[in-house]
């Protein structure tokens, strides 16, 4: 969905991990013609953009940078309307490359950044980020309870939630019956499912699944544990036709691919393509995730940053967000302002004896993390 001032996205890899994102750069077609736009296999780019000096205070100049998936004309147009700013967006499609990118210096361009809520943590670590005047920032009594606070940033002093979801299994109903139900299903019908199923490319969200299946949390520190879903996994790695967290969307509309591992928000923009396809929550328990907005340390225009931030939060933008761009989001306020079909769509917002089983995912000691990349480094190499 491609914004009036889209610039290159950086360079692809997976969003959580988490993805996961990639989680959701799920690219539509575009609306209008762009000047100097063009949609390649990894997204959208300008064959030009102009540079923003870091530290410059451009008082008419926003530059964001987001998943592709939540920006798009309108809203973009919609915030210059009121504003007179003008946004420049540039996207990531995955976590990991946009804290690279920071580390790299580039980070110094934005005054705003959409991390997952995993990725909050290690930046308020690695002291990127600027703690939040909360005071300058209008409708967050409007977030839902459960987002008023995070595990990654206790009290939200670094961090507003933009949007939040589930990860679950996207299959194709006319091609597999029974329907699978939990993350069991995978072993159960591996031989159905051979060479014909994708699992995310996040670290996190595999291994806290399997461990979920085991009866295990999601965030599990005990070797014993981690090595046991490690285990289990091997056992199903001949049959995954590859790990990626965007690749799947194509084969499974074609139904080349029978079932794929991913997130709520993209799960809703290929159900709409293929209404065959359809998605659950794993029985037995998932992950629970949101991405964010917060503002770098050493933003141009933090003055802006806080113009945009109450702007997407305004109940009436938030909803039209929703239902442009398929995406749930944590604002009580525009959730009632939906239609009907949008706040029954258990994609979007599933019933609370579903959230109750999941878990978001949790930072875990670097011992542990280590644990976790050297399991996942012998499955995704053997």
């Amino acid at each position: 969905m491609p914004p009036s001032f889209y610039s290159t996205p950086a360079s692809s890899s997976s969003r959580p991990g988490r993805m996961h994102r990639s989680r959701r750069a799920f690219l539509q077609a575009a609306t209008g013609a762009l000047s100097g736009l063009t949609l390649s296999s990894c997204g959208w780019t300008l064959a030009e953009v102009r540079p923003l000096q870091p530290n410059a205070k451009t008082a008419n100049e926003l530059r964001i940078y987001t998943w592709s998936s939540y920006i798009d004309n309108a809203l973009l147009e919609g915030f210059r309307a009121q504003t007179g700013i003008r946004v420049i967006a540039d996207t990531f499609d995955s976590n990991e490359t946009m804290l690279a990118a920071f580390q790299a210096g580039k980070g110094a361009a934005y005054s705003v950044i959409y991390p997952s809520d995993y990725a909050v943590a290690k930046m308020i670590q690695l002291k990127l980020l600027q703690q939040l005047d909360l005071s300058r920032i209008q409708g967050l009594d409007n977030i839902l309870p459960k987002f008023q606070s995070s595990a990654h940033d206790p009290g939200n002093r670094y961090h507003v939630p933009i949007s939040w979801g589930t990860t679950g299994l996207i299959y194709n109903s006319v091609k597999l019956k029974p329907a699978p139900t939990d993350w069991s299903y995978l072993w159960a019908e591996q031989q159905t499912l051979s060479r014909r199923m994708t699992l995310i490319n996040d670290t996190r969200e595999v291994m806290g699944a399997t461990l979920r299946l085991l009866g295990y949390s999601y965030n599990s520190t005990n070797p014993q544990e981690i090595q046991q879903a490690y285990e289990k996994l091997a056992l199903l790695k001949p049959a995954i036709a590859s790990f990626t967290t965007d690749a799947w969307r194509d084969q499974l509309i074609a139904g080349d691919l029978l079932l794929a591992m991913g997130y709520s928000a993209d799960a809703m923009s290929v159900t709409l393509a293929n209404p065959d396809l359809k998605y659950v929550i794993p029985s037995s328990g998932t992950s629970l995730w949101s991405d964010t907005m917060v503002i770098p340390k050493n933003a141009p225009n933090p003055d802006v940053a806080y113009a945009w931030i109450n702007y997407v939060l305004q109940p009436s933008v938030a909803a039209q967000m929703t239902e442009r761009l398929n995406f749930a989001s944590p604002n009580q306020s525009a959730f009632d302002q939906l239609p009907a079909p949008l706040r029954n769509n258990e994609i979007l917002f599933p019933p609370e004896s579903l959230l109750t089983k999941c878990e978001g995912v949790a930072p875990v000691k670097a011992s542990i993390e280590e644990l976790y990349e050297k399991y996942w480094t012998q499955l995704t190499s053997s």
